[in-house]
C-alpha cells in the first residue's frame, strides 16, 4: 500500500471514530486497513463508511508475529493503535521489525498489574531512533489534547507556569443505572487506583477519589470533580519541570460512585482470577461483558463534555490565570459518526496526530509524547476536524476549594 496508507488496530468505540475521521481526509489517508480480533466489527465499520478504500482483517494484537505478518501484507505507512493498552508493546515490537511508524492513545499497562506508566515505552526510544521511525504516545484527548493544550499555553500564553489543573467533565447522561463511557476494564482499573498528584517536587499519594471540589464548566455547569492520577501528568512534569503543582480531576455522579463502591465491595472489580466451575474467570473482565458496551451508548447519550486545562503563572511580568478547553456535544457526535462524545473526543486526535506525522509536520525519529512537538498545527486541526477550543482568563469558573473525603498520604 505504501504512501498514504494507514492501519488501525482495534476498532472499539475510539477506533470506530478514528476510522471515519481518517476517511474524511482522503488526500492524506488514501487506504485504510481495519484490523481487530473480531473481524465482524471491522466489517460493520466498513459498511457504515461505505468505501472501497477500506480493507478489513483479523488479527490478535497480543501476537507480535501476527501483527508483523499483517503489516508485511499491507505495507502501511503508519499504525494507529486504538486497541487495549496491554497490547502497546507487542504492536511497537511489530513496528520496529517492519520499519513502520506507530501511534497510540494511552500508555502501556500490564494486564496483571494495577499500574500504568510510559516507562516501558520510553525504553523503546533508542531502538526507534536507530530504525529511523517514530512512535507518538498518548495521542487521544487526555492524554493527548490536554498535553497539547499545555504546550500551547506555555508557548503563547505563559512565560512561566506554576500550577496546572487538568479537568475532565462528562456532563452527559445515557440513562443506564451504571455504565462506563470508555472501555469498562480500563476505566474501572484507573478509577479504583490510588490518587496521585505532583507538588513540592514530588508525587503525593491519596486514597482513591479522596479529594474533590466543585468546578463550573462552560456550557455544562457546576459539577463535582475528583482527584485521580492520570498518565499525562507523568510526561508533563518531565517536560515542564518548572510546574510547581499538577493535578488531574474527573467528574463522577453520586449514582456512578455508589454502584462502583458496591462492585468493589463484592469483588467484581478484582483483576485476579477466581475459579468458577473449574474455569478461571477474572471478575473485572466478567463485569466488562455484562455491562452496556461503551460503543453502544451513543444513541442514548445526551448532553456535553468539557475537558480543559486551568493554569496560573506569569506572562510579561504579570500574574495570569487561564482555562483552555473543548466542549463536545454527545448528540452532534452521534449524528456525525454514530458514537457518543467520549469516543469522539478520543477518536479524532489520533487521526490528527497521524495526519501531522504523514505530512512531515510532526516527524522525528524515536519515541515522543505530544507535548514535545509544536502544538500549533495540532491546535489548528482541532478546529478544522470537530474539536474546537476556547480560552478564558480570570478566576472563573472555580466555585470552592478542595474537600477531603479521605486521608491523603505523602
Amino acid at each position: 500500500m505504501g504512501k498514504g496508507s494507514v492501519m488501525i488496530i482495534g476498532v472499539g468505540g475510539v477506533g470506530k471514530v478514528t476510522a471515519q475521521k481518517c476517511h474524511q481526509v482522503p488526500e492524506i489517508f488514501s487506504k485504510i486497513v481495519l484490523a481487530n480480533r473480531t473481524v465482524a466489527k471491522c466489517e460493520t465499520i466498513k459498511e457504515l463508511i461505505g468505501s472501497p478504500s477500506i480493507i478489513t482483517e483479523q488479527v490478535d494484537a497480543n501476537n507480535t508475529s501476527e501483527v508483523i505478518d499483517l503489516i508485511k501484507k499491507h505495507e502501511p505507512e503508519i499504525i494507529i493503535n486504538t486497541a487495549m493498552p496491554y497490547q502497546n508493546l507487542t504492536i511497537m515490537d511489530a513496528c520496529l521489525e517492519t520499519g513502520v511508524h506507530y501511534l497510540d492513545t494511552a500508555n502501556y499497562e500490564g494486564p496483571d498489574l494495577l499500574t500504568f506508566s510510559y516507562s516501558w515505552q520510553w525504553d523503546y526510544h533508542k531502538r526507534f531512533k536507530e530504525k529511523g521511525i517514530m512512535a507518538l504516545l498518548g495521542c487521544g484527548f487526555d492524554p493527548g489534547v490536554t498535553n497539547i493544550f499545555i504546550a500551547y499555553m506555555k508557548k503563547h500564553m505563559f512565560d512561566r507556569m506554576d500550577n496546572v489543573d487538568i479537568m475532565d467533565c462528562n456532563g452527559g447522561s445515557h440513562g443506564h443505572p451504571f455504565a462506563t463511557n470508555f472501555n469498562t476494564e480500563i476505566n474501572i482499573r484507573e478509577i479504583t487506583q490510588k490518587g496521585k498528584y505532583w507538588g513540592d517536587g514530588k508525587w503525593i499519594e491519596t486514597d482513591s477519589l479522596a479529594l474533590s471540589k466543585i468546578f463550573d464548566f462552560p456550557q455544562v455547569g457546576a459539577r463535582k470533580i475528583y482527584l485521580m492520577f492520570h498518565e499525562e501528568m507523568e510526561s508533563l512534569v518531565k517536560y515542564f519541570p518548572e510546574v510547581k503543582s499538577m493535578r488531574f480531576w474527573m467528574t463522577f455522579s453520586e449514582e456512578y460512585l455508589t454502584h462502583l463502591r458496591v462492585l468493589e465491595n463484592i469483588g467484581l472489580t478484582n483483576i485476579k482470577p477466581v475459579k468458577y466451575e473449574g474455569v478461571d474467570i477474572v471478575p473485572l473482565q466478567f463485569l466488562d461483558h455484562i455491562l452496556p458496551a461503551p460503543a453502544n451508548l451513543g444513541e442514548r447519550t445526551k448532553g456535553k463534555t468539557c475537558i480543559g486545562c486551568l493554569i496560573d503563572g506569569e506572562k510579561d511580568g504579570k500574574p495570569r490565570k487561564s482555562f483552555l478547553y473543548n466542549v463536545c456535544n454527545h448528540e452532534e457526535a452521534f449524528k456525525e459518526v454514530g458514537s457518543q462524545a467520549i469516543s469522539y473526543t478520543a477518536g479524532v486526535p489520533p487521526m490528527i496526530g497521524a495526519k501531522l506525522m504523514m505530512e512531515g509536520k510532526w516527524m522525528e525519529d524515536g519515541v515522543f509524547c505530544c507535548e514535545q512537538l509544536d502544538p500549533d498545527p495540532f491546535m489548528d486541526d482541532l478546529n478544522k476536524h470537530g474539536l474546537p477550543w476556547q480560552a478564558i482568563d480570570g478566576d472563573w469558573p472555580i466555585l470552592d476549594a478542595e474537600q477531603n473525603t479521605a486521608a491523603a498520604v505523602s
